[in-house]
């Protein structure tokens, strides 16, 4: 699959931004989980970041109506360098309130990052660029996964977090340099206010982008339970920062198999979509059983199956949304992040209910998280086949 200069330009910010977005993603909940192996404190830490990041994708949004992609890119660096400094600097007694501190610019880094790869993917793609840069993406991140977790466990294992979260700001400097080469994607030029026209009756008008709604809605519900469970079973297996790091690199590698696998059997989208969900359904279930090797295996499943669920549902949507004019595609972004982040909002602030693996309550929210994976084929279904019909009417 080849892409074009633009997007590889796009990739290249992928992978500088994925060093720091992984080393959060385990390290920082690893760091926060690890004191009192609380659910609360890392489901806090989450719902903070999920809040300021839905905020700061509708901020990153309107700068872009004034300045352009680098201008975020070199905000996002700018938080980092603030993050790393309040990990090895700043100690409070007030534990949540620690938490939020830590929170609130990883939130801004997540937005921004979110709103300048989304708007500069529609921007610069065509047709077969999003499945190319999708399936793309997902590699490098495996493959970031793989080196990240164990050079990082090393260095944390000599160095304690202190050293792992100062070495950071290499990376956070490697990231300012590479807003330099990114493509400047800009609305500056759009005349339309970016907020007029905004009511969710005006920006998804007609039904292939209504159908994107509910299926954003339960994508966020299920992949917020995956996401903060995979994390909590892997720290439930072992406290040791190698055997977590090299989990981890067991899940990236097989991811590298799935997507394998989907190039050799060349399945439909509708087909993979499908096998995706039912291997994450059953990762969802498996957890019933909460010793240490079921809860590897749920986490190998649910990896495997968010490969196609990355590769096939994300570019499915952006080559719907990729047909309308700069600033419509921008509305549709932020309330599209939005349902997103308001589903993964609402099954955070269930998750705070939560205190084992074995109660009520967990077993409800995984019930709800595996209804909403299995109606995902049928909602991202509805929204190509609507399409379909569109573009033949048209």
């Amino acid at each position: 699959m080849r892409v074009s200069k633009e997007i590889r330009g796009i990739l290249l910010m992928n992978a500088s931004s994925n060093i720091i977005f992984n080393f959060i993603g385990i390290f920082v909940n690893l760091y926060i989980w690890e004191k009192e192996k609380s659910i609360f404190d890392v489901t806090w830490f989450n719902l903070i970041l999920f809040c300021v990041w839905s905020l700061s994708f509708a901020v990153g949004a309107k700068l872009l109506t004034k300045y352009s992609t680098k201008l975020l890119i070199r905000i996002i660096a700018g938080c980092g360098t603030i993050t790393f400094l309040l990990l090895s600097f700043l100690h409070l007694d007030n534990r949540l309130l620690w938490i939020a501190i830590i929170a609130i610019p990883i939130g801004v880094m997540w937005g921004f990052y979110a709103i300048a790869q989304n708007i500069s993917l529609t921007a610069l793609g065509k047709g077969e660029d999003f499945d190319a840069y999708f399936s793309y993406s997902t590699l490098i991140g495996q493959a970031v996964s793989i080196l990240n977790p164990i050079f990082f466990a090393i260095v944390i294992k000599f160095f304690g977090y202190t050293g792992s979260f100062l070495l950071m700001f290499m990376f956070v400097a490697i990231l300012l340099f590479v807003s330099f080469f990114i493509p400047n994607i800009t609305i500056a030029n759009e005349r339309e206010p970016l907020f007029a026209k905004f009511r969710i009756s005006q920006v998804f008008s007609y039904s292939t982008l209504r159908w994107i709604v509910p299926s954003c809605l339960a994508a966020g519900i299920f992949l917020q339970f995956q996401g903060l469970f995979a994390l909590l079973f892997t720290f439930s297996v072992s406290e040791n920062k190698l055997i977590i790091a090299l989990l981890n690199v067991g899940y990236a590698c097989s991811t590298i198999v799935a997507m394998i696998l989907y190039r050799k059997l060349k399945t439909s989208n509708g087909t993979s979509l499908t096998i995706g969900m039912i291997f994450i359904s059953v990762g969802f279930l498996i957890t019933l059983f909460p010793t240490a090797p079921v809860l590897v295996i749920s986490n190998l499943l649910t990896t495997v199956g968010m490969f196609y669920f990355a590769s096939i549902w994300n570019a499915r949507q952006f080559q719907i949304i990729a047909k309308h004019n700069a600033i419509e595609q921008v509305r549709i972004l932020i309330w599209r992040e939005w349902f997103l982040n308001i589903a993964r909002i609402i099954m955070l602030l269930l998750i705070l209910t939560v205190r084992d693996f074995h109660g009520m309550s967990f077993i409800l929210l995984m019930s709800l998280a595996l209804v909403c994976a299995l109606v995902i084929p049928y909602f991202s279904g509805r929204s190509e086949t609507t399409s379909m019909v569109n573009s033949k009417n048209m």
